[in-house]
Parts: structure tokens; C-alpha cells; sequence
């Protein structure tokens, strides 16, 4: 719930905006674009108290909003 927060808030979409494991990130919403990857990451570090490597970045991770909660759960572990 908190990553969708993240994204609905950061790519400025609107609440009632569907959101599942298999929605696609990059190339599917306009809004994300490289600089609201940052500021998704950014907000990520801040919100779980993790710090993200620019090398454990990939298009992977952003495949869809279940490969980026996957990501997020491994570093908090």
C-alpha cells in the first residue's frame, strides 16, 4: 500500500487509479519518466529506511509494480 502511495504521489496520478502487480511501469504511464524514477527511489530510500545502489537498478526492476515490490521488499528484509 505504501509503494502505490509512493507512485500515486509522485507521478501526480489521480486516487481512484488502478494499481495491480501485473500494471506496467515504464512505457506504459506517460508520467514515468527517468526522473520520477528517481523520485520514486528517493522516496522508496526515505519511506523504508534503505539505501538503493545505482547498480541494482535495472528496466527489470520497473517492469511492472509487482517486480518493484518485489525489489522493495528485498531490501527491507
Amino acid at each position: 500500500a505504501q509503494v502505490k502511495e509512493i507512485l500515486i504521489d509522485t507521478l501526480q496520478l489521480s486516487n481512484d487509479v488502478e494499481i495491480d502487480e501485473e500494471t506496467a511501469l515504464l512505457g506504459s504511464i506517460p508520467e514515468f519518466d527517468s526522473m520520477a524514477v528517481v523520485t520514486v527511489l528517493t522516496a522508496v530510500e526515505e519511506t523504508f529506511g534503505v539505501e538503493i545502489e545505482d547498480d541494482e537498478i535495472s528496466a527489470d526492476v520497473f517492469e511492472n509494480f509487482g517486480t518493484l515490490c518485489e525489489f522493495i521488499e528485498q531490501k527491507v528484509e
